[in-house]
């Protein structure tokens, strides 16, 4: 199958350091590659990648300091799309609602996969204009604030099976790996590690509008002995960083679409103590990779709860569930079933015009 993979182009593919879509489009095409199909990549000129790269700018743009308007290069970036669309059997997006006008009017097979959070007024009318673009959510919460979209289906999040091992120790720390902001509720995971006498790491990245939430609420709490901020992590260190931890500490307060990092832990076999919210009780199974919780007392408790947990089955459920392998199969459903959709519609037209 010939596909065509649409990046934003904010960071690489994959990114350097923090950027869960980027991360995702990487591993569905590489993942895709493997399994022998010809894929495009459009994404910044800095990605590696095994599939044909097309790039509409030279370097991510958030590390680009001479980039002042990203929408800009966003218009270019569809531009080359539409220049290369009859080499593909199907287009797979990613790049939120941008190219809907364009898709719109395009005459071959696509579907965009939605990737971040839809609980915002200004999308229901969007929606319902473009109701009959494809979409693909990647948790069935996703969904719900959205009914007017043209849900055709959800695919979790995978990872390669190779990038994280599973470790079966017993854990030495409560781990918190993310950003530093309000909805992700580090200040919950500290607190937590506090009261229950347990040391707490936080490997974390703080954005320029976080930065006032960083200096007033989590900066003071960083003084605790018990408490140890390692800064922003790669790749490569998460592996060490989360196998090594007694669960990870997901406290969130707000309505997630998915949750990387949760998946990320449960491949190292570390359990995760996850709040009530979101795509959490699709993502951690309660007592067997982690435990759902819904209040700060429910998650003191918990810590002893996942201590108990057999490593082992945790690591099992990324393999079942959360594979690079599953999501490409998933995903080359979706075309398939996109690509005999239009093929009909196209027959049908034919057919009312003889």
């Amino acid at each position: 199958m010939r596909i065509a993979q649409v990046s934003p182009l904010f960071e690489s593919v994959p990114p350097k350091l923090y950027g869960g879509t980027e991360r995702i489009v990487s591993y569905l095409t590489e993942e895709l590659v493997k399994q022998g199909h010809e894929v495009t990549l459009f994404a910044s000129g800095d990605s590696e990648t095994k599939a044909k790269l097309i790039a509409p700018c030279n370097k991510a743009l958030r590390l680009d300091s001479e980039s002042m308007d990203p929408l800009a290069h966003h218009f270019t970036l569809m531009e080359m799309v539409q220049r290369e669309v009859d080499n593909f059997d199907i287009i797979h997006f990613h790049i939120d609602y941008l190219h809907f006008p364009l898709s719109r009017r395009m005459l071959i097979p696509h579907v965009s996969t939605l990737h971040g959070r839809l609980d915002m007024p200004d999308l229901i009318p969007l929606y319902k204009e473009y109701k009959e673009i494809p979409v693909v959510s990647i948790s069935d919460f996703q969904r719900k604030p959205l009914s007017e979209a043209n849900w055709i289906e959800t695919v979790y999040h995978g990872l390669p099976s190779n990038l994280y091992k599973g470790s079966y120790g017993e854990g030495k720390y409560l781990a918190f790996l993310g950003r530093f902001s309000p909805e992700k509720r580090p200040e919950r995971a500290i607190q937590l590690a506090i009261d229950a006498g347990i040391p707490i790491k936080l490997a974390a990245k703080v954005d320029t509008k976080d930065h006032e939430y960083f200096e007033t609420v989590i900066k003071p709490m960083l003084n605790h002995p018990l408490v140890e901020y390692v800064g922003e992590v790669s790749e490569k260190e998460k592996q060490e960083f989360l196998e090594n931890a007694i669960a990870l500490v997901f406290l969130i307060d707000w309505p997630e679409p998915f949750g990387l990092v949760m998946i990320e832990s449960i491949a190292c076999g570390t359990p995760v103590i996850a709040w009530r919210n979101g795509s959490v009780p699709e993502v951690i199974e309660d007592g067997v990779s982690g435990r759902i919780v819904e209040s700060m007392e429910e998650a003191l408790c918990s810590i002893e709860d996942v201590k108990k947990l057999d490593r082992a089955k945790v690591r099992a459920c990324f393999d079942k569930r959360f594979s690079a392998e599953r999501m490409a199969i998933d995903y080359l459903e979706v075309y398939d079933q996109l690509i005999k959709t239009k093929s009909m519609s196209n027959i049908n037209f034919v057919y009312k015009n003889v």
